[in-house]
């Protein structure tokens, strides 16, 4: 463990002097646990792209700042992503707000009774980052650190500049939170087409109810 600590030190030395072969080492290193954190977060592959390159090219700038006491590379990136995916929901934000001051588009046809089907992974993901962009901004942060990108209580707090105290109190809460936010978001998509009668399989079924009025 020690001589991993010495590497791990020396590469960062490296970094701090400019070293881009040494910068690559670590982009080699973390950068698919930056893009599962905030794909995860984001629920978005494309946006978690961004954010990953973002987050590596804020590392570069900020490199003077890995200095030895970082003990952790990894959650000191994930942190440089969570500021990364503030200022982009900040941007969402104040574009959502533009758009919501010209007038509505027209209305189309809904054409999609044939793609009814049971709910798929994607769409539980999205369900549970809803349900997560209803948490507390502090309780959101510290779920996806810990329990989705795996990093350890002090690591998490690293990254938020925060105490280790306020990570757990905060990941507590967050938990006992979401239980209830996911099962209400998966609801909220059966719901409206409970009540229009486009649930999942009612179209086979009346289909398959037709077949057989239509044979005896």
């Amino acid at each position: 463990m020690r001589t991993l600590v010495v590497v791990e030190s020396s590469l960062n030395e490296r970094v701090r002097s400019g070293d881009r072969a040494a910068f690559d080492e670590i982009f080699n290193e973390h950068a698919r646990a930056v893009y599962a954190h905030a794909v995860r977060t984001t629920g978005d592959g494309a946006v978690a792209e961004d954010v990953m390159s973002l987050t590596f090219l804020e590392a570069w700038r900020l490199r003077d700042k890995l200095a030895e006491e970082v003990r952790s590379v990894r959650g000191w990136l994930l942190g440089i992503a969570t500021n990364v995916m503030r200022n982009i929901a900040r941007a969402a934000r104040r574009h959502r707000d533009a758009m919501s001051r010209l007038l509505p588009p027209e209305p189309l046809p809904d054409f999609s009774d044939e793609l009814v089907g049971q709910m798929s992974d994607s769409q539980r993901l999205a369900a549970v980052v809803r349900a997560l962009g209803r948490l507390k901004r502090g309780e959101r942060e510290v779920f996806t650190l810990v329990v989705w990108s795996g990093l350890g209580y002090a690591a998490a707090a690293e990254a938020l500049s925060i105490p280790v105290g306020t990570v757990r109190s905060r990941l507590s809460r967050a938990r006992e939170k979401l239980r209830g936010l996911v099962e209400e978001e998966l609801a909220a998509d059966v719901e409206p087409r409970r009540r229009s009668g486009h649930i999942p399989g009612s179209g086979v079924a009346t289909a398959r109810a037709s077949h057989r009025r239509g044979t005896r």
